[in-house]
């Protein structure tokens, strides 16, 4: 058994620089536990075989998914894309998350954008 200091969800987002570029802060057996902060707006994709699941800490985040329809979040409301679902995160102004996804889930699935982030430049320095 491995045993974990604490961690604040909020400090862990005053460390992020760059919005969509999650930072990996935790892991639950098969799942990371992600911040990330948001603008503008990511690219339309789907996760054939992870559900992903969006927390709001701070702002308004909407989810456009496929077949027009569109969920808005505010603070402590969260979202779970199913898997295979296309969707397109959107942040009219700055939002911070906390997303929880398998650790096999690519950023922006089988779509390859100048938004991509490889697991490799989520993980945590050192």
């Amino acid at each position: 058994m491995r045993i974990m200091d604490p961690a604040s969800i909020t400090e862990a987002l005053e460390l992020v620089e760059d919005h969509w570029t999650p930072r990996i802060v935790g892991r639950v057996n098969d799942q990371y536990v992600k911040v990330a902060k948001l603008l503008g707006e990511l690219v339309w994709h789907a996760h054939d075989d992870e559900d992903e699941m969006f927390l709001v800490i701070y702002g308004r985040l909407k989810i456009q998914l496929e077949g027009a329809r569109e969920v808005s979040l505010d603070p402590g409301q969260f979202f779970v894309v199913p898997k295979g679902m296309h969707h397109n995160p959107l942040a009219e102004e700055e939002v911070g998350i906390v997303l929880i996804e398998t650790v096999t889930t690519a950023h922006t699935g089988s779509v390859q954008s100048d938004r991509s982030v490889s697991i490799e430049r989520q993980l945590p320095a050192g």
